[in-house]
């Protein structure tokens, strides 16, 4: 089981339980803090290129980055 305070901490933004943190290449990792099973990860333009969730977290998390994508992007966020 993952270190849900570790990866919270870590995270350059939470949003409804899922934890978004940008990794050195570009991609975005995200977490379902509340189901820690569900996880994927997302490319710059928002392209889920690997998940364990199912069509209706995706949509959720696609969502999610659409709308709050300039906070990822921010130096300081």
């Amino acid at each position: 089981m993952p270190d849900l305070k570790e990866i919270a901490d870590k995270a350059d933004l939470i949003v409804n339980g899922y934890a978004f943190t940008k990794e050195g290449d570009g991609r975005y990792r995200v977490l379902n803090l509340n189901s820690p099973k569900d996880a994927a990860v997302i490319t710059a333009d928002g392209t889920v290129i690997e998940t364990t969730m199912d069509d209706i977290g995706v949509e959720i998390v696609r969502r999610i980055f659409e709308t709050d994508r300039e906070f990822l992007e921010e130096e300081d966020a």
